[in-house]
């Protein structure tokens, strides 16, 4: 795991001193080392940097930037699956002079091509720099777990894995995208391939972004699409059947995740994915697998029950209660590491954990995605019965009109009903797919006075992308905006800027892409029936745990952060969103922005996450602009 950069500029003007710019900003994902490469072609200069975590090969070896030949990398991740590449490359004459991934990738790339990714099983994130073509190619792994962000102007290409790069360039002008800044308030993240700054993107996940030294330009080829998975002919086996297929591929991809050279913790909450992991891995040990679990005594505490968990499965395993002062210290931290800010409280406890987890180990596993790929939120249960009353209302499409027409009288477009009718009349007038696409915007997103009221300049909200798939199963649909957008927009992005502020590895056993292709083709209700979710999971974690000690209400992180901000930590809410403070920025209204502060400690204002967004933007906003 580690941090990779780099340029190319026509002008020349950088040189190896921007380098070790990204270097230094970056030396939190890679403390171990750190490495240069620069070149002057005809058409420019080319740079790369990179930060090393060492986890596989902790010699010299394998130093990074690599070359071989013509071809140049950068990698920042793991490629689970790659000794098995690597015998397949021997045999074709390749040899290797390290023991590292980085080695097969490059080799792959110079063998396959493009196509080398389709036998890549893991998470990544990497720069090829080909000398002969003139090209950069920047690839990014299929879930989206590892980060990559590019930008392009003229005669330039600037990328890195966190936005904290293009503040370090030099002569970079960085400016705060409106609409970029309008769908952060909505929802609490940036949605799809954008991000916070004006014209620097996201990566493409399962893409090449590829560009050319020579006329500028950029082209992305999607080599893998989890929408697509889901067009795929459905499952007709049993369902016992394929709980056994389940249970093997996660066994499979546990295996593949615990290859490294240095030692591997588990982060093991109470609920039913990180139980199920810690499971299967220390059934296959002797030695205790290392188990880590964040409390809170002040808020939703399940570390009680993961300590029940880790006694019977017999876990080496440690427990921290967070408190009001871990949280005090720490988000004032907040924005130095989401540099693409997201305002999720539950960055919090991740934080923590990964900071327990790295004075004992330097890789953990993580349980991301089996709430995603196996319908274990709420609204895999409520939406389908919700839709199935909706396809019987008579005179639907009336009432739609109706609930527009009541809404448009609505002079507080604040006003909780409005928010409701307007949801109803898009959702009811919207047709198959696109009823639950609007459903969830507009469940998700927060009433549009409040957003216009708060901007000066209100840009538009950043719509989630669609794609045009034919699903066999409407409720699909389901799956694939959670998993394209907030899951690799909001989640992934809080676990990896959570791991990588302390220098620890996260790992994904339930994101391997077999597992992935075959839950997609799995029945809706073989993963969620209305009345049980994540079917399969379910049955596996009951071989090796009781049931009454699983079957628990699923509770999330939670921190009383909005009671604290009242009380304790409320010259943090002064500090941020006082007067002089929003004065500056010059994107809010200042005395609106007033208004729900008062509102917000009276506990009258409906909406409390918009002081907590409001509040995350501007720590942002005084750590890269002030």
């Amino acid at each position: 795991m580690c941090g990779i950069s780099g340029y190319y500029n026509r002008k020349c003007n950088f040189g190896v001193q921007q380098l070790e710019k990204y270097v230094k900003v970056l030396s939190h994902r890679g403390p171990d080392g750190n490495g240069t490469f620069y070149d002057m072609n005809s058409f420019g200069e080319v740079g790369l940097a990179h930060t090393r975590l060492s986890i596989l090969d902790l010699s010299e070896s394998g130093k990074q930037p690599m070359r071989f030949m013509h071809l140049t990398i950068v990698l920042n991740g793991e490629i689970y699956n790659f000794r098995t590449i690597q015998k397949e490359l021997i045999g074709m004459g390749y040899n290797f002079i390290s023991s590292t991934d980085t080695e097969v990738v490059l080799k792959s790339f110079h063998a396959w091509g493009l196509r080398c990714v389709d036998k890549f099983r893991g998470m990544y994130a990497f720069a090829i720099y080909d000398s002969i073509m003139s090209q950069i190619y920047l690839c990014r792994d299929r879930a989206g777990v590892k980060p990559l962000y590019w930008y392009k102007g003229e005669g330039l290409l600037i990328f890195g894995s966190e936005l904290k790069i293009f503040f370090n360039t030099i002569g970079f002008d960085a400016r705060v995208d409106k609409n970029s800044l309008k769908t952060f308030l909505n929802y609490g993240y940036v949605t799809n391939d954008s991000t916070i700054l004006k014209d620097v993107f996201k990566a493409q996940a399962g893409a090449w972004t590829i560009f050319n030294l020579e006329n500028n330009e950029i082209s992305i080829l999607e080599y893998w699409s989890f929408s697509e998975l889901f067009e795929m002919k459905k499952y007709s086996g049993s369902f016992e059947d394929a709980v056994e297929e389940v249970e093997l591929l996660i066994q499979q991809s546990c295996e593949l995740r615990m290859v490294s050279d240095v030692q591997i913790g588990v982060f093991l909450s109470s609920g039913l994915d990180s139980s199920l992991l810690t499971a299967m891995l220390q059934k296959e040990r002797t030695d205790k697998v290392k188990t880590f679990t964040i409390g809170f005594s002040d808020g939703v505490d399940e570390s009680k029950d993961a300590e029940t968990i880790a006694n019977y499965l017999g876990t080496d395993h440690t427990t921290y209660d967070c408190c009001l002062k871990d949280a005090m210290e720490l988000i004032p931290e907040l924005a130095k590491f989401y540099d693409d800010p997201i305002a999720d409280i539950s960055c919090i406890p991740t934080m923590l954990v990964s900071k327990l987890s790295r004075r004992e180990v330097k890789v953990a596993i993580t349980g991301d995605g089996g709430d995603e790929l196996f319908g274990g939120y709420d609204g895999f249960k409520t939406t389908p019965a919700l839709f199935n009353r909706m396809k019987n209302i008579p005179f639907k499409k009336a009432i739609g009109i109706g609930a527009e027409l009541v809404a448009r009288h609505f002079i507080d477009h604040e006003n909780f009903y409005y928010k409701k009718l307007n949801g109803l009349s898009k959702t009811l007038l919207s047709q198959n797919l696109d009823q639950i696409y609007q459903f969830h915007i507009l469940k998700s997103g927060l009433p549009e006075g409040i957003i216009n009221n708060l901007l000066l300049n209100p840009g538009n909200i950043i719509p989630h992308n669609r794609r045009n798939v034919k699903l066999s199963e409407t409720l699909d649909d389901l799956f694939i905006l959670g998993f394209e957008d907030i899951f690799r927009n909001l989640l992934l992005v809080k676990t990896d800027r959570a791991t990588m502020a302390f220098s620890l590895e996260g790992r994904e056993p339930l994101l391997d892409n077999n597992l992935m292709a075959f839950a997609a083709s799995l029945p809706f209700s073989y993963k969620n029936n209305g009345m049980l979710s994540k079917r399969p999971l379910r049955e596996i974690v009951y071989k090796y745990l009781p049931k009454k000690m699983m079957d628990r209400p699923k509770v999330g992180f939670d921190l009383p952060i909005y009671q604290w901000l009242k009380t304790d930590l409320k010259f943090l809410l002064e500090d941020y969103l006082g007067t002089e403070n929003t004065k500056k920025d010059k994107y809010f209204n200042l005395e609106y922005v007033q208004k729900i502060k008062k509102q917000f400690i009276a506990g009258s204002f409906r909406y409390p996450s918009v002081i907590w967004r409001l509040m995350i933007f501007e720590m942002w906003h005084r750590e890269y602009f002030s």
